[in-house]
């Protein structure tokens, strides 16, 4: 009675640990056994997060320069394989603003916007994001993402949000915009175009905020991006909103416009031209090897010049594009058709007498290989190609690897810091573990899987995760429900997509990311930590002044955040002790009192003492020495001191040393131990002896007054007139 038999198990530890090491590599294993409510609560999570997505995806394909069918493909593939790997069951992975927006800025520079070069390089740079995520959560270096500092990523986020959602901004004025090195240029040569609105396009934008605004009061329940989508895309259809016309560009008849027209087609040949020239030298330059290489140095450095050419030609170029595209979408045309059915399009008010005219106002959108677009409406999704992504290798274009490296590999921290902090946010109301490592692993796994199948970068999304979690998911499975609904749109629904306007997908992602902005966390951070706070400034400054390119904006605030953290660390916070007039122990220069003693001094020294700081110990005991010249004793009160590394336990023998030639002793008190043991395996112990480590900080002061003092009680310092300052210790 009262015991409890236990059975013995036959089973091998090896049997034992299987179900461990078979949910390690297959971790969608957790979800079984599934029951029948868990499988209803992820269907209807998944469906509603498919009519999130789709408008999404398409949105964020987008931003990333690319054709809106590549979003579509980037929710498929690595929406399925980022829920078997990941860690949490609630996260949801795909295309999110961020990092499309960063694959644009990476991609840019090396390709032409929308050509298949572009496309290409986006697919390639979302394999070596994915590639450097796995490797990393391999790795379990997951704490990289620690040489982030809160301001930075709040500096960094707030600047990102609004480059953006401004970058938008073109789409709900339809006017262009030109795509350079300077995104606040090519912001304000949008804004000089405000008198060019297209009135049409922008009653969608607002239709738009007001049915998601509306929504989320009135039918919450009810998807506000899917409403407005649909209502739109039914409006764009009845009013014929899209009215396009291809023609030869002699079919302009405005002399001055076909001019600029067809200067800007024979510049765009050269653009192509150059950009392929540059893309060969560069092959080239490669393969000479280093800089370093003798053999091949002068024709190195001969092609490195013939690149400087071209790449500042090519600039040139593209800027007089700019200014063309600009001048001519501000140009306003009338539209009539010969008898033998050929366009003409005539400056506005202009045309002949005898020429009847359809009444509409066209400008010319596009001009490509001799031909000229011309647009009577507004710009809508267009023909978005039916069918699944096919299974395809990336092409590797290793010219061009080094050129995306570090921006592949900011946006695989970034995205995993957005991953880890949406997965955090979420794993607090549903309590679930979140694995770091396993994180990475899993978007990872989902970006180099996806770029078999046409994928861009992905990362986990706040807003669908937060749809996800709110609609009751249970397990990744509700994330597999929303691939197949976005595969179902790309088999049977692309054509009720085509009337779909840019505009509206523009506000989307405005109202996606503006959410993201949050100053109030800055003011938060200049009340705690003034310096940070101001790092976390810079931060927004730079990504903003150094936009499109917003890698540069985040490693230069990771780069002054860790100067700031070595500065601390060479200056830790010191101070000659003494008694405040409650009796406390306080910093002397901070509470302006009297030290401790007359015959000794006590320090205080909160910082570990290594090669970063060791001189500024050794300083900080000179000057207490100087200040108190009759002064026979230091301790030094190391209750702060949390390691010692091998400089800094030679600089504290120097310091011993020299202060016992001047007939002053050196004692300690409060060691942690791991420091004393340290001091203990060094020849610390040569010159002091066991009676120089007191235990107590009491102890150790007692000590000092009975042997140096003459045994006089230490005495408070006088009342502090005033308001009360700051205590050190």
């Amino acid at each position: 009675m009262g015991e409890f038999f236990v059975p013995q198990s036959n089973a091998s530890p090896s049997t034992a640990m299987r179900p461990a090491l078979l949910t390690t590599l297959l971790p969608f294993l957790r979800w079984f056994p599934l029951s029948g409510a868990t499988l209803r609560s992820d269907l209807i999570a998944g469906i509603t997060v498919a009519l999130v997505l789709v408008p999404q995806s398409m949105a964020y394909a987008q931003l990333a320069g690319l054709p809106v069918v590549y979003g579509l493909y980037a929710s498929t593939i690595p929406v399925i394989i980022a829920s078997l790997w990941g860690s949490l069951p609630q996260l949801h992975t795909g295309p999110v603003a961020m990092l499309s927006l960063m694959s644009a800025a990476a991609v840019l520079p090396l390709a032409a916007l929308g050509s298949d070069d572009f496309i290409t390089l986006s697919i390639m740079l979302a394999l070596m994001v994915g590639v450097l995520r796995l490797a990393l959560g391999l790795l379990r270096m997951g704490m990289l993402v620690n040489f982030l500092s809160s301001p930075v990523i709040v500096g960094f986020t707030n600047a990102a949000a609004l480059i953006i959602g401004l970058s938008q901004l073109s789409k709900i004025l339809n006017v262009p915009f030109p795509r350079t090195d300077n995104f606040v240029s090519d912001l304000w040569i949008v804004i000089e175009q405000l008198p060019q609105t297209h009135l049409p396009t922008l009653v969608f934008a607002l239709a738009t905020l007001g049915i998601i605004i509306g929504a989320r009061r009135v039918i919450p329940k009810v998807p506000g991006v899917l409403l407005a989508v649909v209502l739109t895309t039914l409006a764009s259809w009845a009013i014929g909103f899209e009215r396009n016309v291809t023609a030869p560009i002699d079919s302009i008849r405005d002399d001055g416009a076909r001019s600029v027209a067809e200067e800007y087609n024979r510049t765009l040949g050269a653009i192509n031209g150059l950009g392929e020239s540059t893309s060969r030298l560069n092959q080239k330059i490669r393969g000479l090897g280093s800089a370093d290489d003798a053999e091949h140095f002068a024709d190195r450095a001969l092609l490195e010049a013939d690149l400087r050419v071209l790449v500042h030609e090519l600039e040139q170029h593209k800027l007089a594009n700019n200014e063309r595209q600009v001048a001519l979408h501000n140009m306003r045309f009338a539209h009539a058709v010969t008898a033998d059915g050929q366009d003409l399009f005539y400056a506005k008010d202009s045309a002949p007498a005898d020429v009847e005219t359809d009444g509409r106002t066209w400008r010319v959108a596009k001009v490509k290989s001799g031909e000229v677009l011309l647009m009577g409406g507004g710009a809508v999704v267009g023909a978005i190609p039916a069918g699944l992504p096919s299974f395809k290798v990336p092409e590797l274009r290793m010219d061009l690897f080094w050129a995306l490296l570090p921006s592949a590999l900011v946006m695989a921290l970034i995205g995993f810091m957005e991953a880890t902090s949406i997965s955090k946010a979420i794993a607090a109301q549903t309590r679930e573990r979140v694995d770091t490592s396993k994180e990475l692993v899993g978007q990872g796994l989902a970006n180099i899987v996806g770029s078999f199948f046409s994928a861009f970068t992905v990362s986990g999304s706040f807003s669908r995760s937060a749809v996800a979690a709110k609609n009751g998911a249970k397990t990744g499975l509700f994330a597999i429900f929303s691939a197949i609904g976005v595969m179902l749109v790309l088999l049977y629904l692309t054509p009720l997509l085509y009337h779909l306007p840019q505009a509206v997908l523009a506000v989307i992602v405005m109202m996606a990311v503006f959410g993201l902005i949050n100053l109030r966390a800055l003011i938060r951070a200049w009340q705690i930590e003034r310096q940070e706070a101001v790092v976390g400034i810079v931060t927004f400054v730079a990504t903003l002044a150094m936009a499109p390119q917003l890698a540069n904006g985040i490693l230069l605030g990771a780069g002054l955040a860790i100067l700031l953290f070595l500065v601390r660390t060479m200056k830790p916070r010191t101070d000659i002790l003494g008694l405040d007039a409650e009796g406390r122990l306080a910093g002397v220069s901070m509470n302006d009192i009297a030290p401790l003693g007359q015959n000794f001094i006590v320090v205080r020294f909160d910082g570990s003492l290594n090669f970063v700081n060791a001189s500024r110990f050794e300083d900080v005991l000179l000057e207490a020495r100087a200040k108190n010249p009759q002064a026979r004793a230091v301790l030094i009160e190391g209750s702060g001191i949390n390691d010692v590394d091998v400089t800094g336990e030679e600089r504290l023998r120097d310091v011993i040393e020299t202060f016992r030639d001047n007939g002053v002793e050196i004692y300690f008190s409060s060691l942690k131990a791991q420091v004393y043991e340290t001091l203990r395996r060094g020849r610390l112990f040569r010159l002091l002896d066991e009676t120089h480590f007191i235990r107590t900080k009491d102890k150790a002061l007692a000590f000092m007054a009975e042997t140096f003092d003459s045994g006089k009680p230490l005495q408070p310092a006088a009342p502090a007139v005033g308001p009360s300052t700051p205590i050190l210790g």
